[in-house]
C-alpha cells in the first residue's frame, strides 16, 4: 500500500518502520526530513527500525536559531458560524451551565446540582493543601474554564475553609460577567443544593433568552492534540489535521498547541514559524523551562514515547515530536501563552503550555479558549474535555472498531485520498460543529478536567 504524496514510500500495514538504505551504527535516522535519534546498531535496508537499535538524541538543553520559514495565509476566506456572542466580545458555540468546585472536597456537591439541573459539573481534586505557584496555576485553569464562552452561565463552588477561597479567586479571575457567573460558599448554606439550584435557576432563566447570532469564523479558536500515537500519526491524522488548519487560519481563526514536552526535537521546524524574533524567545523559552522542568526532576528529556506509542510503531521522541508539530501545518506562530491565558488577538497559531497528558493538555487548552479540539488517536481514547473534542483516527481499523469514538478517519490516506480534499472535510466537519452538530464526545457525554500538579502538597 501506498500514501499520497509520498509516491515513492511504502507503508505497511503494521506501522513499523524500515529502513530505505543501510544506516551505519552513530549514523542519524532520518525521518520527515530530520534526525529522530541515532542507530545503536548496523541496520541493513529492508530491516525493522525499532528502539531495539535507535536511540534518541536528545540531551539536556538545546539552542535555537531564529530562521523564519514560509508560513500559511492568515487571511482571504470570509464565513460565519452561529454563535452566542458574549458580553466581553467572545463567542460560544454552546450556551451551557458550568458548575466549577474551588476545591475537590465538593465535588459531589457540584454534580448533585449537575444531575438536577442539566449542567456540567467541571470536577478535580485540587484547591486545598497547595502553596505558591502550585495553588496559582491551579486558580488560572479554573478562572480560564470560569471565563470560557461556550458556558452561558457558570456557578462557582467553594467550601469555606480551603486555601482557594472564593474571594482569592476573584483577585485572580478579575473582570467577569456578574450576570452569568455566580458564587456559593456552601459551608454558609443550611441546604447547599437548595440554595445552589436557587442560584442555577436565576442562570438558566438568564441562558433561555440568548439567541444565536451569526458571527465571523475569525472568532473560533480551534486546539489540536495528539494522543496514542502510532506510526501513521505523522503521515495521516496529523499532517491532515494542519491542512485543515492552514484552511481555517485563511478565515482569521486562532489555532492552539500544548504538549510541550512533545516538542523536544522538532522545536526548530515550530520555532521557524515565529512571526517575529519576539515571540521566537517567548516560545523557545517555554519550551526551555519545560525541559528544565524535566531535568529538576531528575527525568531525562528523552523520557517518551510511552509503550502504547512505540508499539504502534513510534522508536523515540524525536520521532513522536516531528509527527506532533504537523498539527498547526505552517500556521504562523504568534505567541506562547501561560496557564489560563488567551490569545490578545485572533488570528494564527498560539503554543499553550502544559504537558503532554491527555487530560491536562486538553484542559489547558479548554482553558486558554478553545471552542473545539482535534485530538488526532492511533490507540483510541474516549477521553474529551468540557469542549467538543473530535477525534481522528490514524488509521481505517481504528475508525471501524471503535466508531462510537471516531469523528473522522484519517485512514483514507493510505488508501490514496487526497490530503487536500480530507483537510477541507474536516475543516467542514469543525464549522458543522460550531455550528451546533454534536460530535461523539458530547454524544456520549463524555468530558472530564485535570489539572497540572507541580508542588507541594501539606
Amino acid at each position: 500500500m501506498k500514501i499520497h504524496p509520498l509516491d515513492n514510500v511504502e507503508v505497511r500495514d503494521d506501522g513499523q518502520k524500515y529502513a530505505l538504505r543501510d544506516i551505519k551504527k552513530g549514523e542519524n535516522v532520518i525521518k520527515y526530513g530530520f534526525p529522530i535519534g541515532s542507530a545503536t546498531a548496523d541496520i541493513k535496508v529492508g530491516d525493522k527500525v525499532s528502539p531495539k537499535n535507535l536511540s534518541s538524541n536528545l540531551k539536556g538543553m538545546d539552542d535555537w536559531e531564529y530562521l523564519p520559514a514560509e508560513t500559511a495565509k492568515t487571511s482571504g476566506r470570509n464565513g460565519t458560524f452561529t454563535g452566542y456572542l458574549r458580553k466581553d466580545g467572545g463567542a460560544g458555540i454552546r450556551n451551557e451551565l458550568w458548575i466549577i468546585p474551588t476545591v475537590g472536597c465538593i465535588n459531589d456537591v457540584a454534580k448533585a446540582l449537575a444531575a438536577k439541573s442539566g449542567g456540567k459539573a467541571l470536577c478535580h481534586p485540587y484547591g486545598c493543601s497547595q502553596l505558591g505557584g502550585d495553588l496559582l496555576n491551579t486558580q488560572k485553569i479554573l478562572c480560564g474554564l470560569i471565563k470560557h464562552p461556550n458556558a452561558g452561565g457558570v456557578l462557582v463552588l467553594g467550601l469555606g475553609c480551603e486555601e482557594n477561597g472564593i474571594a482569592l479567586m476573584k483577585t485572580v479571575l478579575g473582570d467577569y460577567d456578574k450576570d452569568r457567573v455566580r458564587f456559593l460558599n456552601i459551608q454558609d448554606c443550611e441546604d447547599e443544593i437548595a440554595d445552589g439550584m436557587a442560584i442555577i435557576d436565576e442562570l438558566l432563566a438568564k441562558m433561555a433568552k440568548d439567541e444565536k447570532t451569526e458571527i465571523p469564523v475569525s472568532k473560533l479558536k480551534i486546539a489540536v492534540k495528539c494522543g496514542g500515537s502510532d506510526g501513521y500519526s505523522g503521515i495521516t491524522a496529523n499532517p491532515l489535521v494542519g491542512r485543515a488548519m492552514e484552511y481555517f487560519a485563511e478565515y482569521g481563526g486562532t489555532v492552539l498547541m500544548t504538549e510541550i514536552p512533545e516538542v523536544f526535537g522538532a522545536e526548530q521546524l515550530l520555532l521557524s514559524r515565529s512571526v517575529n524574533k519576539e515571540v521566537f524567545t517567548s516560545a523557545a523559552d517555554m519550551i526551555k523551562a519545560f525541559r528544565q522542568y524535566f531535568i529538576d526532576h531528575g527525568e531525562g528529556i528523552s523520557d517518551n514515547p510511552s509503550p502504547g506509542n512505540i508499539a504502534g510503531g513510534i522508536s523515540t521522541l524525536e520521532e513522536k515530536s516531528l509527527g506532533c508539530v504537523q498539527k498547526a501545518g505552517k500556521v504562523p506562530l504568534m505567541g506562547a501563552l501561560g496557564f489560563g491565558e488567551r490569545p490578545d488577538s485572533d488570528g494564527g497559531l498560539y503554543l499553550v503550555n502544559g504537558p503532554g497528558n491527555d487530560m491536562v493538555a486538553v484542559t489547558n487548552l479548554a482553558a486558554s479558549g478553545a471552542h473545539i479540539i482535534l485530538f488526532t488517536t492511533g490507540r483510541g481514547t474516549p477521553l474529551s474535555a468540557p469542549v467538543p473534542t473530535l477525534k481522528i483516527a490514524t488509521n481505517s481499523a481504528l475508525a471501524a472498531k471503535k466508531p462510537h469514538w471516531i469523528d473522522f478517519n484519517a485512514g483514507v490516506l493510505l488508501d490514496g485520498a487526497d490530503m487536500g480534499d480530507e483537510g477541507e472535510k474536516l475543516f467542514e466537519l469543525c464549522l458543522s460543529v460550531a455550528n451546533g452538530a454534536r460530535p461523539k464526545s458530547e454524544e456520549n457525554g463524555y468530558f472530564d478536567i485535570a489539572i497540572f500538579k507541580d508542588g507541594v502538597t501539606l
